[in-house]
């Protein structure tokens, strides 16, 4: 029999979520079954290394450079279409919202099965960058025999947004579930993670604005000037980084909210922390906080997309906040003064960790492109 041919385009991979996420679906897939390609526009990324030897990897350009969304846009999705795309495949695949979803939809064999996975709940200026039109965005997307989102309320936005109903669905990130819990007994060799009887809390992304860590410094100094006993461990690096810094220096508490870089193997910490802590603005389906569930470490986090989905409409699987700089205290708070929670949220984890598992999630997207060449025949 032979392979069905896939091509997942993705921008870069960098330390992302998505990045990560496509790897795990890519590395785990039936490859007796499926021919995969995974095409990067930008050769740059932490996680190029990760990339299964039985799947193909591609780029466009060997450096990412300043403008290349708005450069795009300059061209139509047909001519980016010819101009990146040389191989025929059977199913393709625009992994990341925006440039991707614009070259994938300019193929011009209707008979392909285009797929755009959404993975964030943006609003209407950002989910616009890398269009001309409201028009155009919804013409791009009406190309595609389906749109995923990795969460209902990705999808739901999706379709406030264009008013596209009926071709989305929603499918899980895959994580790599028996690989996190073998790596997270490894040992922790990172003089600055004190293991000793403090309450450590962790958070894990790049330091970027949208990820909320600079208003948990902010509410770390308020709780720090109440007596509360406690340390916080980033686990990634940003742009926004040394602004926080500064201010952890500046008001004497940069002791007990402390960066550990980025780390290939995150999961180890995670799993000696008692608290995983989420303070975004924004998310899609949190790929760390998923896998803090998978190693049995309790979430506290602000109301982002997906979180619900993840731990109950009523907080039955981990602890949902107001997002906002108020709901970050409060919760941090609420942790704090009620140490009862943390044995209960810490099995609540475990038994929610075992729904994402690693099969279950690669067999649904298996099916689907199945499902969808079939239709197409």
């Amino acid at each position: 029999m032979e392979k069905i041919k896939v091509l997942f385009l993705i921008h870069d991979l960098m330390h992302g979520g998505a990045e990560k996420v496509l790897l795990n679906l890519v590395n785990n897939m039936d490859h007796s079954k499926f021919d995969i390609t995974v095409q990067t526009l930008f050769d740059v990324g932490i996680n190029k290394q990760f990339i299964s030897d039985k799947v193909h990897y591609k780029t466009v350009y060997k450096r990412m450079f300043r403008g290349n969304t708005k450069y795009f846009k300059l061209f139509s999705p047909e001519k980016l279409y010819r101009k990146f795309i040389k191989d025929e495949y059977d199913i393709l695949v625009a992994y990341l919202e925006g440039s991707c979803t614009r070259i994938i939809s300019g193929c011009p064999d209707e008979k392909k099965v285009k797929i755009a996975w959404r993975h964030f709940a943006e609003n209407e200026k950002e989910f616009l960058q890398a269009y001309r039109s409201m028009d155009e965005a919804k013409k791009i997307y009406q190309k595609f025999d389906k749109v995923v989102g990795v969460s209902q309320t990705v999808v739901d936005t999706f379709e406030k947004l264009t008013g596209l109903k009926g071709i989305s669905t929603v499918k899980y990130n895959t994580n790599e579930t028996d690989k996190i819990l073998k790596l997270c007994t490894d040992e922790v060799t990172n003089k600055k993670f004190i293991q000793d009887d403090v309450l450590k809390i962790c958070g894990v992304a790049k330091v970027r604005p949208r990820k909320g860590f600079m208003r948990l410094a902010k509410a770390h100094k308020k709780l720090q000037s109440e007596g509360y006993k406690y340390r916080i461990y980033i686990l990634g690096e940003g742009e926004e980084q040394s602004k926080i810094q500064e201010y952890l220096e500046k008001n004497n508490i940069e002791d007990s909210f402390l960066f550990l870089g980025y780390d290939t193997n995150p999961y180890k910490y995670v799993a000696r922390c008692d608290w995983f802590i989420c303070p975004s603005f924004e998310e899609g389906f949190s790929t760390a906080a998923t896998e803090a569930l998978v190693v049995g470490t309790p979430v506290v986090t602000t109301l982002c997309s997906g979180m619900k989905e993840m731990l109950g409409e009523n907080n039955e699987y981990g602890i949902i906040v107001e997002n906002s700089s108020e709901g970050v205290y409060q919760g941090m708070k609420k942790i704090l003064d009620h140490p009862e929670l943390l044995k209960y949220y810490t099995d609540q984890a475990k038994k929610r960790g075992a729904k994402f598992s690693m099969k279950d999630t690669v067999d649904a997207v298996e099916k689907m492109f199945e499902e969808l060449l079939e239709k197409g025949m």
